[in-house]
């Protein structure tokens, strides 16, 4: 097969495992291609919903489907296949099961049940193994899977809509709508491959939104984080409207206004500040711990200047999904309360990844230096 062949089988499997964004939390994004020794498709799949098949499962029943047999064939597959019993068993063993006779993937599996098992196991069998096609874009797809699974934290992404001159409200905290209707569904799309959406409480009690999906197609509706000290969170809010997860992290105990909001349907942690004098503020780091412990991959975040700032003042964000609209607020609020500075040097160190146009709005996607693949 040439080298060209090759890479348009690894293209496709891509294109197959971004399918999966949206429909697979918490399990890695991943497409699956086999391909015969003449170099025809004979099946394809990406990862199904948590316990549904993986990849390779689903591309296997897929040549199954359309009476294709298997042996010999070449499996180009975005990451690893997994060596482990979990909800499903082991895709490596499935592909020696089905006579594959080689493997071009393109990244290891960082979950440490995996970490390489999967290859040896295949190599044992006898199966060719070829790793490193199309390893930016898997790791791209995964990259808060892999943060989950190598710092223990998701991946944390800050969007912020905001004028040319970086205002995002008010000073009476109007807001609606800086952006244009192109932005706000494009938006939609990012919340859509969150693992959870996190707000504060100050934007609760503002603009009552809904954090929800519903400008795009998503088959579930990511579970909404409030962060809300005092357990202010009014019972009527639109957030408990759909019947989706909403965890609430707080700081003070309130023992009435807690049994009201679980009544709701919310689950509450106390997670209050470990160093004297924050004791009455929520401990942000350990909310991205726990939120680690509960399965979230990516972090999406639409809050209020005050939030933004302290999460950002703490090193806590990794990224920037900023929308610029071509107009001009003036006075107003910032996209973070950040300073006043004493020097530039002080100021956050970004990165831009990338600019697109969205509509009217300007797209931008900006990294914090030091938050480059792990």
């Amino acid at each position: 097969m040439t080298r060209i062949d090759q890479s348009a089988h690894m293209r496709q499997a891509l294109d197959l495992a971004a399918l999966a964004v949206g429909v697979c939390e918490p399990n890695p994004r991943v497409g699956c291609v086999l391909v015969a020794a003449d170099g025809q498709e004979i099946g394809r799949g990406h990862t199904q919903e948590a316990g549904g098949p993986h990849a390779e499962i689903a591309a296997l029943r897929d040549a199954q489907t359309r009476g294709n047999s298997t042996s010999g064939s070449t499996a180009y597959v975005t990451l690893e296949p997994c060596a482990h019993q979990g909800r499903t068993g082991p895709c490596c063993d499935a592909l020696v099961a089905a006579g594959v006779r080689r493997v071009v993937a393109s990244l290891a599996d960082p979950n440490p049940l995996v970490g390489g098992q999967g290859f040896a196991r295949l190599r044992a069998a006898g199966i060719e193994v070829e790793v490193g096609p199309g390893a930016a874009e898997s790791h791209a797809l995964n990259i808060g899977f892999f943060s989950r699974m190598l710092r223990q934290t998701p991946w944390v992404r800050l969007k912020v809509a905001a004028s040319l001159d970086g205002t995002t409200a008010l000073d009476n905290g109007k807001s609606q709508w800086i952006t244009s209707g192109e932005a706000r569904a494009d938006g939609h799309a990012w919340r859509a491959r969150a693992g959870a959406i996190l707000t504060g409480i100050g934007t609760v009690r503002e603009d009552n939104p809904r954090l929800d999906v519903r400008l795009v197609p998503c088959p579930r509706q990511p579970p909404l984080v409030v962060i809300d000290s005092r357990l202010e969170t009014p019972l009527d809010s639109h957030l408990f409207m759909d019947g989706r997860q909403v965890w609430i992290y707080a700081a003070v105990a309130d023992p009435t206004r807690a049994a009201a909001l679980e009544q709701r349907g919310a689950n509450i942690r106390y997670l209050p500040g470990r160093v004297p004098g924050t004791e009455s503020k929520v401990d942000l780091q350990a909310v991205l711990l726990d939120l680690a412990q509960r399965d979230v991959n990516e972090l999406h975040i639409e809050a209020g200047h005050k939030l933004n700032g302290s999460l950002l003042r703490e090193g806590l964000v990794d990224e920037l999904l900023v929308y610029l609209a071509p107009k001009l607020i003036g006075a107003g609020r910032a996209m973070a309360a950040l300073g006043p500075l004493s020097s530039l040097e002080q100021a956050t160190p970004l990165q831009f990844v990338s600019s697109s146009m969205v509509g009217p709005d300007l797209r931008l996607v900006a990294r914090v230096q030091g938050r480059d693949p792990f």
